[in-house]
């Protein structure tokens, strides 16, 4: 009897609660481990690899966190992401890197988009059937089998990503070439397609990736050869792609279309019209609220936590301008203690909103402070959970708890309210520079802790040539664990 290392009902309940496309997905990533079932469903995928003791617990974690179901992760096999992300870094992987590309490639990809590659696609393969639903792994599948795509064969996808202008996917494929060509001490064999494994007597691979691998400005060869060649064309480190678009461990991803959502939430309206316009050239899904009162930002809040698109987008950005205290906002309510700021930032912190876990997470907040013998005595908001430490420390200026969880940048900046009460239609200035930064195309290649220093240094020049009962104060509190840059120009 054959050995099983993973109990059926594992299987059965981590199949039972993935969707068509992660079930789709999950086919896809294991089309090498078995071959000869290629159009089983994924059930019988998963039973017939753990009974050829090719599926582990390990290995399924693999498959979880390829298919981004961190939830399932905890709750069902009882780990972590990060604990998987280590795994991976030292440990022999489940999935060849080929198809884990295809699969984020497929994650960036918009509905137009593939029915875009489909269309490019009838020149090479007139006969290929185009449903209306084709996904892009479809598509992948579909190119497989007629041997014009592989894990060394990827000059078409750049071509098609070239037509419809991705030049952020060709860029991936080139980086995969590159770690392919100069392979670590720790490089994972030789993968290859479900064709190739189907047809041991043929040569059909050569060493890892380089057949046909050429500088991207050489032209590419006319007519694609219908069998991958058999005997390869060497390369040496100097004869290759300059890496200058390598992306290194130590950056944020930011690579997805949008970059992420921008949320702006503002209650005097002096600065919204610029904000937007920044961000939407950034690359940002931007959504603007102007005067909301507490219970209708609480509710926008907690919208905009449950998006199932920032499973998609690489990071999310929150603008806050209200009146209030150092701690929290009034928004048009006017009463005390307002809205607490780290309510907000609660709403998307991973516990939160998983699907922005390890994603940067940015807040710009222009608090309009009211003195406090002018704020109101009583809050319209009834707010769940223990926030009460936060809001009786209101008396002690900047006291902020710096976040316990990763990835968070948190830009808060104060000036009196009475600066928007001597020019009512004025803008602020912090967001007036910050926005200017942003739009200038030198400053916002700089990462965003450099951009904020030069925000820094713009606003207290501007402090020096006002009253001081007029000056802005700022406070920049942060957890990112990497590098962040906003433009990939």
């Amino acid at each position: 009897m054959t050995k099983c290392q993973v109990p059926s009902a594992l299987i059965h309940q981590i199949e039972q609660e993935l969707d068509k496309e992660e079930d789709e997905l999950m086919i896809f990533l294991c089309r090498d481990l078995a071959p000869d079932l290629a159009t089983a469903d994924l059930r019988e995928l998963l039973v017939t690899l753990n009974e050829r003791e090719k599926l582990s617990l390990y290995g399924l974690s693999e498959l979880l966190y390829r298919v981004k179901r961190f939830d399932m992760l905890r709750r069902i096999l009882k780990t972590e992401k990060a604990t998987v992300e280590a795994n991976l870094a030292r440990c022999p992987r489940l999935i060849s890197d080929y198809r884990v590309l295809m699969a984020e490639i497929n994650e960036n990809l918009e509905k137009e988009e593939v029915d875009s590659l489909a269309f490019l696609l009838r020149d090479y393969v007139p006969r290929m059937k185009m449903g209306k639903d084709k996904s892009f792994i479809g598509l992948v599948i579909d190119l497989e089998k007629l041997n014009l795509v592989a894990s060394n064969q990827l000059d078409l996808l750049e071509d098609c990503f070239q037509n419809i202008h991705r030049m952020d996917l060709i860029r991936k494929i080139q980086k995969y070439k590159q770690e392919a060509i100069m392979p670590s001490v720790h490089s994972q064999p030789v993968y290859v397609n479900a064709l190739q494994a189907s047809l041991p007597n043929l040569s059909l691979i050569d060493p890892p990736y380089n057949s046909g691998i050429q500088d991207v400005n050489q032209e590419r060869t006319q007519n694609r050869p219908g069998l991958i060649q058999a005997e390869p064309v060497h390369i040496s480190i100097q004869e290759s792609e300059p890496m200058s678009h390598k992306v290194f461990d130590d950056q944020y991803r930011m690579q997805s279309q949008p970059l992420g959502i921008c949320l702006i939430i503002d209650c005097i309206g002096n600065d919204s019209d610029v904000l937007e316009e920044t961000f939407r050239d950034l690359g940002y899904d931007v959504h603007c609220f102007r005067y909301l009162n507490m219970d209708t930002m609480n509710q926008k809040l907690r919208e905009f936590a449950r998006l199932q698109k920032h499973r998609n987008c690489d990071s999310f950005i929150c603008i806050l301008v209200s009146r209030g205290s150092p701690q929290s906002v009034f928004c048009t309510d006017q009463t005390f203690p307002g809205f607490p700021l780290e309510r907000v930032k609660k709403y998307f912190t991973a516990d939160s909103c998983p699907e922005l876990l390890g994603k940067p997470k940015l807040f710009f907040i222009q608090s309009y402070v009211v003195p406090e013998n002018e704020q109101g005595c009583t809050s319209l908001l009834e707010i769940d959970g223990n926030d009460d430490n936060i809001i009786s420390n209101a008396k002690i200026p900047w006291k902020v708890t710096i976040p316990q969880v990763a990835d968070i940048f948190w830009s808060q900046c104060k000036v009196d309210v009475s600066t928007l009460e001597r020019s009512p239609g004025s803008s602020s200035y912090y967001l007036h520079c910050l926005a200017g930064l942003l739009r200038n195309p030198h400053k916002r290649k700089l990462s965003i802790l450099d951009i904020h220093t030069e925000l820094n240094r713009e606003v207290y020049e501007w402090n020096k040539t006002i009253d001081p009962s007029q000056q802005y104060s700022l406070l920049l509190q942060h957890t990112l664990r990497k590098k962040l840059f906003l433009s990939s120009a």
